[in-house]
C-alpha cells in the first residue's frame, strides 16, 4: 500500500488517506481481501497520529469499501460496480471541471470548447 502524505496541504491528512486507499481500491491495486496496514504500522510509516489513521480507516469503513475484524485487521471489501461507475463519472466531471475553466481563463468561447470537444469525440 503506497500513500504519501502532503503535510503542506490544505486537504487534512485523514482525507488524503481516505482518498489514495480509496483510488487504489477502485483501480484494483487493492483487491478484494487485502490486508490494510495496522493503524499503528501505517501512522508510524506516515509519522501521523494513529487517531488520524483511525479517522481515515472508519471513514472507509462507513463507505464500505473496508471491514476490521477485531483483532485481525482491516481488509479490502469487494467493489461494488455501480460504486465505482460512480466514481469514475465523478472524477470525468471534475476534470472537465477544470478544462472548461482554464478554457474561460484562456478567454476560449463555449462554441471553441465545443469544436474542440467535437473533435474529441469524433476521435
Amino acid at each position: 500500500m503506497k500513500i504519501i502524505v502532503d503535510h503542506t496541504s490544505m486537504q487534512p491528512i485523514y482525507e488524503q488517506i481516505v482518498e489514495q486507499i480509496k483510488k487504489q481500491i477502485l483501480q484494483g491495486t487493492l483487491r478484494e481481501g487485502a490486508p490494510l496496514d495496522s493503524v499503528r504500522m501505517l501512522a508510524k510509516d506516515l509519522k501521523v497520529s494513529a487517531l488520524t489513521v483511525k479517522k481515515a480507516y472508519d471513514a472507509l469503513e462507513e463507505e464500505q469499501l473496508i471491514a476490521t475484524v477485531h483483532g485481525k485487521g482491516s481488509f479490502v471489501l469487494g467493489v461494488n460496480p455501480s460504486l465505482l461507475a460512480e466514481e469514475q463519472k465523478r472524477e470525468i466531471e471534475q476534470r472537465m471541471e477544470q478544462l472548461v475553466a482554464k478554457a474561460r481563463a484562456y478567454g476560449m468561447s463555449d462554441e471553441e470548447l465545443r469544436a474542440v470537444l467535437e473533435l474529441f469525440l469524433e476521435a
